[in-house]
């Protein structure tokens, strides 16, 4: 993975998996369904010495006709022409010709936008949504005291227009360019909640929002509940502090929840893997000539205690190279629903004029050489929550089924060491 020329690009993802995955508000295009997706910081080396002069140029035929179309439009078209926009039209079209909704060109307007997503704090509404290969734009998270939250939006909901823009379809990034804005100013929002078939029209405030990617409480009987969002770079700090904290607390088992985690960094999820799991295989990537990349473990610190992991359907991307490391070291019991299935790796490219490509260069694979892209990891033990708990920001542990199971199971493996 990256350093320095992807260090703030966002996680992401739809993530991402979910398709694409933004954060809006708190972590603005985090990744990442996206994209918070897996970014692969370092792309290969035949990658990263291409520039833009080594490319092939554009056959005869495509260039031909092309000069036919800016003649007719410069002879002909009845409005002002925007030059810039129909060169960045060009690429944008380009990229989508690959017919890969991981893959996708960003103006150098759009790309700084993504980048300011590393520092986790926005004007924005503190939601978190993704785009599915239909491009429905959905709420996959809703965070607490936020002003999505105040205003009324729910998770699953589906985000239809933004002001009177359909955005049903639009890239993500450009969804949150009109979502996002000046602080203290408002934006309608018209959602569609599949509850109770209604189209809701919301007014939210945007406003300074920041998101903690880990949370950690102590349950009773010392099982420690850690809940992790998504993997960003501070992901991995808040990971081990928290971790330290239970361990003082006399943590004697481990919950961790990455339901509706949409991934993140790569360089994230591994280097908490490998804090925890014992030596061997954490991920290893291959690209279209079979060349990647292995992450491994020491195994230093391994994890011992009983543990479980919490999935859903929507833990996707760096969520899913987590809990599939989990299940091969046989080191927890993961409970809930089959994930997402996002078993493919991104790079970002930036370009000499301030503009980048994101692009699919890779698969990844759990230690035990599996690739769940669209088929997800399948859970030891499946559970469902209850579907009118699924649009619920916060859920009672009472009622919450597969957390209470996973309880049940750390709570057997303590009493039987």
């Amino acid at each position: 993975m990256e350093e320095k020329s992807n260090k703030k690009f966002w996680k992401g993802v739809l993530t991402g998996a979910l398709g694409m995955v933004l954060i809006i508000g708190i972590a603005v295009g985090t990744a990442v369904a996206g994209n918070v997706l897996i970014i692969e910081k370092n792309p290969n080396i035949a990658i990263q010495q291409a520039s833009e002069s080594d490319s092939r140029p554009i056959s005869a035929k495509v260039q031909t006709k092309l000069n036919t179309l800016e003649k007719y439009v410069q002879s002909g078209f009845l409005f002002d022409i925007d030059q810039k926009k129909l060169e960045e039209y060009l690429y944008k079209g380009y990229i989508a010709g690959l017919n890969d909704i991981y893959s996708a060109y960003y103006t150098k307007e759009e790309f700084e936008q993504m980048n300011e997503s590393i520092s986790g704090t926005y004007y924005g509404i503190g939601v978190m949504v993704s785009k599915d290969k239909e491009g429905q734009i959905s709420v996959v998270r809703v965070f607490e005291n936020c002003p999505g939250a105040e205003a009324g939006i729910l998770p699953n909901d589906r985000i239809v227009k933004v002001g009177d823009v359909l955005v049903t379809g639009m890239e993500l990034n450009e969804v949150v360019k009109h979502i996002k804005g000046e602080e203290g100013t408002k934006v309608a929002i018209t959602v569609f909640r599949e509850s109770d078939n209604e189209y809701h029209e919301v007014e939210v405030e945007r406003r300074n929002v920041e998101n903690p990617t880990v949370t950690h409480e102590m349950l009773e009987n010392q099982i420690g509940y850690l809940q992790i969002t998504e993997f960003d770079e501070i992901t991995v700090t808040q990971f081990e502090q928290a971790m330290q904290d239970l361990e003082q607390q006399g943590m004697q088992g481990l919950i961790i929840d990455v339901r509706n985690n949409p991934g993140g960094l790569l360089s994230s999820v591994v280097k908490i893997l490998e804090g925890i799991l014992p030596e061997g295989k954490i991920v290893y990537t291959k690209d279209k000539n079979e060349q990647g990349k292995t992450y491994m473990s020491e195994g230093k610190t391994p994890f011992t205690k009983p543990m479980a992991v919490l999935v859903n359907e929507n833990s996707a991307s760096a969520a899913e190279i987590f809990s599939g490391a989990i299940k091969d070291y046989k080191l927890g019991t993961l409970i809930g629903k089959t994930t997402f299935g996002k078993g493919i790796v991104q790079t970002v490219l930036p370009l000499s004029d301030g503009s980048a490509l994101k692009m699919t260069v890779s698969r990844y694979y759990t230690p035990s050489g599996v690739c769940i892209h669209e088929t997800g990891i399948t859970p030891d033990i499946e559970v469902t929550l209850d579907e009118a708990l699924q649009q619920q920001i916060n859920i009672e542990k009472s009622q919450d089924t597969q957390l209470q199971k996973a309880i049940e199971i750390v709570n057997d493996k303590i009493t039987k060491k």
